[in-house]
């Protein structure tokens, strides 16, 4: 059976799951991953990654067509060419429900050009990046930014100020500094805000709504609240891993340890964790999603531990399959989080600001993804547990509380009783509808 929430009101069929002693949530909606499309020789990282994704209690995902990352020369170049190679390279694919955020990359010809009619596509977000060597210059971004709102768009914005950043990162690497940590060290909170606050005041001139990416420090979320008490149409994530893990990381001796953590931003300290939790408590931070990379330390982050410089080493960690239990476990059981709230930040939320209309909530006319969730279950964090195309988990050891016992994609099964039932390319792609909520 696939179906909606309101076939059972109209006389559909009838199908009765036992949920006693668990919680019936809406399926978690993660717009943030950078999930890897299959290739001659890894067919299946899409699909393995959709898969793990329901085994955490995700029914739709977001993912971003990645600059660099196999993409054809034409998608190099140009925003529809590389929507529609992403498309078929990902048709018929995927466990669960799907759609995607294109990057817009500075070495593109004439990107800006190309939003309209990507939002006519079904498209309704994109991804600019202030750092990085595909980076775009501010006034781009400013142009970026209008044109999408203009046409019922919104632009998401990587902000750090690449001034501050790549000086940093030049000091470092002439003093000598060369290990994963100074990866952190480089990135300061200061670059994040200085370039959050210019990204508030390009959507409050242009009077549409902008969404930023994996907020990570007390001092970017300050600029965020600031522009929404002004009117602003301002809208903020922050990712799993700030909340769950701070810069202590970075002292490990251990450089594989500090390599799963090379990540832009970099996790920060207690003091900022504690103003993210409370920022999502409040409002002022909107949804929670994953920045999923699906990086591997036998692969992407080898090069750390064999003594590559910093800067050299892929940016990214994973967390497609431990969303809901994260939040969960560090939210709810521990008092930072009211159930409803989490609720709001996982699903509700990310379904009406990315056009998920079908998305998000338990009602009638909506989709009928459905999470059963075991509050009273305790289990201790393992790679060797989880099935994203990752070798390691950057929460390994972590004992949290809570479990996904089963999954519904519009109605159907997809993991029923900690089992996957679902199939390679039940998932459909979601045309979405305006964005910025």
């Amino acid at each position: 059976m696939e179906t909606n929430l309101g076939a059972l009101a109209a006389g559909g069929a009838v199908k009765v799951i036992d949920a006693t002693g668990l919680l019936v949530l809406p399926g978690a909606v993660d717009v943030h991953t950078h999930t890897r499309v299959a290739t001659d020789a890894e067919p299946d990282r899409f699909f393995q990654d959709s898969m793990a994704a329901a085994y955490g209690g995700t029914t739709t995902f977001l993912a971003f067509n990645n600059p660099g990352t196999g993409s054809s020369p034409a998608a190099e170049r140009s925003l529809l060419a590389g929507l529609r190679e992403w498309r078929a390279a990902t048709a018929r694919d995927s466990a669960i429900d799907y759609s995607v955020s294109l990057a817009i990359s500075g070495h593109m010809d004439d990107p800006i050009a190309e939003l309209p009619a990507m939002v006519d596509e079904g498209v309704a977000t994109a991804k600019a990046f202030m750092v990085f060597d595909f980076r775009l210059d501010e006034r781009r971004i400013y142009e970026a930014m209008r044109v999408l709102g203009s046409r019922g768009g919104m632009l998401q914005v990587h902000c750090e100020d690449p001034v501050l950043i790549d000086t940093a990162v030049a000091d470092a690497l002439a003093r000598g500094d060369t290990a994963p940590q100074f990866h952190a060290s480089t990135r300061s909170t200061e670059a994040e805000a200085v370039a959050t606050h210019r990204v508030m005041a390009f959507a409050r001139a242009a009077d549409v709504p902008v969404h930023v990416v994996h907020l990570s420090s007390a001092a970017a979320l300050r600029h965020v609240r600031d522009a929404k008490a002004r009117g602003v149409r301002a809208h903020a994530e922050t990712c799993p891993h700030y909340l769950a893990l701070t810069d202590a990381r970075y002292a490990s001796p251990n450089l594989a340890s500090v390599a799963e953590c090379v990540i832009s931003p970099p996790l920060r300290p207690v003091s900022d964790q504690d103003a993210l939790w409370a920022g999502l408590a409040a409002g002022s931070l909107d949804l929670i999603a994953t920045d999923h990379v699906p990086d591997r330390m036998a692969v992407e982050k080898a090069e750390a531990v064999r003594g590559v410089s910093f800067d050299r080493v892929s940016n990214g960690a994973p967390g497609i399959e431990t969303l809901l239990s994260i939040v969960y476990s560090e939210g709810v059981a521990k008092g930072r989080l009211s159930l409803e709230r989490l609720v709001d930040v996982l699903s509700t939320t990310p379904a009406r600001l990315f056009g998920l209309a079908r998305k998000g909530s338990i009602e009638v006319g909506r989709d009928a993804d459905l999470v059963l969730f075991d509050p009273a279950a305790r289990r201790t964090m393992r790679a060797t547990d989880l099935h994203h195309t990752s070798d390691y988990t950057p929460y390994e050891g972590f004992a949290v509380t809570g479990a996904v016992r089963s999954v519904l994609v519009r109605g159907r099964h997809v993991i029923r009783d900690g089992a996957f039932v679902g199939t390679r390319g039940f998932g459909q792609f979601v045309e979405r509808g305006a964005a910025g909520g």
